[in-house]
């Protein structure tokens, strides 16, 4: 899958990014979990890819991320892509 053939609320069964840019992690609920923001790219167009706890540290600006049964939505707008609840984020060598 490419960027520029994401839906809103649609599952993402394989897509590979180029990480550009990844913010500082922050504390939700109350501490509970931890999320961070971070740009990717391919070759059709840019997305935000959101990062949930044990991800968050695989992840640094340059890496490629490979992430399987994933999920997509819009927020604010924006188009967004996470492992989701059955998903799983490789990074690739």
């Amino acid at each position: 899958m490419k960027v520029n053939e994401l839906k809103d609320r649609s599952p993402v069964d394989e897509i590979i990014l180029e990480i550009t840019e990844k913010e500082e992690p922050r504390e939700v609920r109350n501490g509970q979990l931890r999320v961070c923001n971070c740009k990717g790219k391919d070759d059709t167009g840019e997305v935000t890819i959101t990062l949930w706890n044990d991800d968050i540290e695989k992840v640094n600006e340059g890496d490629k991320i490979k992430i399987t049964k994933g999920w997509s939505s819009i927020y604010n707008s924006n188009m967004q892509v996470s492992t989701g609840k059955m998903g799983s984020l490789e990074v690739l060598k």
